[in-house]
């Protein structure tokens, strides 16, 4: 692994046995990327976002984080909208042993470079919105599926399922939590993985780029006091020490900030599960209501009886 500031690393075991004598916050460069995919075109997609990564990595980056829905082009709203057939799901739904991931690992790889991206993933007969956390070496440290949508839920939405939990996971630099878009408006989901002991959080979107959200995300950032990188298309941002420290609105950019990574945090399990099962209750009631209020146009946003 290449240079951390203060401390230079030979790999990432040495690293991780280093951290953890480290007794300040642990400084780290990093990049938050906006591009803006094609619909359905993935391998297009994942060219242009090649070309951002390596982008990052010349800039000295040492983590990089995407948008979501970044390979598919986040479709999600164009089926809800009837513009794109909902059958086209099971064409660029990946699952995770995908050529296409292993492509990604394999750049991680060769970058140097630890990467944050969302995708549509396909698991079983179902498609979720997912982000993956892939290590320097190649490694798939963490996947998290988003669990809040603005668009709200319906239980036959097969090609667009509800994420069911959020851990904090290991990484080169500490635990690490993960938050997709929607789910930065609400601070139950930022609670959720700081009490799994997460020391930073990446938020992949597609999104707003108003004012109104840089001050969610920085309140993200305070009341876990946590740093946050959110890679959103048309914004990148970057929190640290409760302060947005980088933003730019961009609909094509790589932007660099830097992070302070806390000391490790103990995890409080028991605390974790009472929020998450306060989150689920009200989860239950909010996406209904959402989803009855869009009336969306589209034959799979259709209300029962319609």
């Amino acid at each position: 692994m290449r240079a951390l500031f203060p401390l230079l690393f030979l790999g990432a075991g040495v690293f991780a046995l280093a951290a953890a004598d480290v007794a300040g916050p642990l400084r780290l460069k990093v990049a938050a990327i906006s591009l803006e995919p094609v619909k359905l075109d993935v391998a297009g997609n994942a060219t242009q976002l090649e070309h951002a990564f390596r982008a990052a990595a010349a800039g000295g980056a040492m983590l990089a984080v995407a948008p979501e829905g970044v390979l598919e082009g986040y479709i999600v709203n164009d089926v809800l909208a009837g513009i794109i057939p909902v059958e086209r799901m099971r064409d660029v739904a990946l699952p995770l042993d995908h050529p296409m991931i292993g492509r990604f690992r394999a750049l991680a790889r060769e970058l140097d470079l630890c990467l944050v991206f969302g995708f549509a993933e396909s698991v079983g007969a179902d498609v979720f919105n997912t982000a993956i956390f892939i290590d320097q070496t190649g490694a798939i440290r963490g996947r998290y599926h988003k669990m809040q949508f603005a668009e709200g839920y319906h239980p036959d939405w097969w090609w667009n399922r509800l994420g069911e939990t959020s851990r904090a996971f290991d990484t080169p630099f500490g635990r690490c939590g993960i938050l997709i878009c929607n789910d930065r408006w609400n601070p139950a989901l930022a609670r959720i993985p700081a009490l799994d002991g997460a020391q930073f959080l990446v938020i992949p979107a597609y999104g707003s780029t108003a004012s109104s959200q840089d001050r969610e995300v920085r309140a993200r950032g305070r009341e876990t006091g946590l740093p946050v990188v959110q890679a959103n298309v048309g914004l990148s941002l970057v929190v640290n020490g409760g302060e947005i420290s980088a933003v730019r609105r961009e609909k094509e950019a790589v932007t660099f900030g830097e992070i302070e990574i806390p000391p490790p945090r103990a995890a409080d399990p028991a605390a974790r599960d009472r929020e998450e099962k306060g989150f689920l209750a009200w989860r239950e009631r909010e996406m209904r209501r959402r989803f009855e209020a869009k009336r969306h146009a589209g034959p799979a946003g259709a209300r029962p009886g319609d």
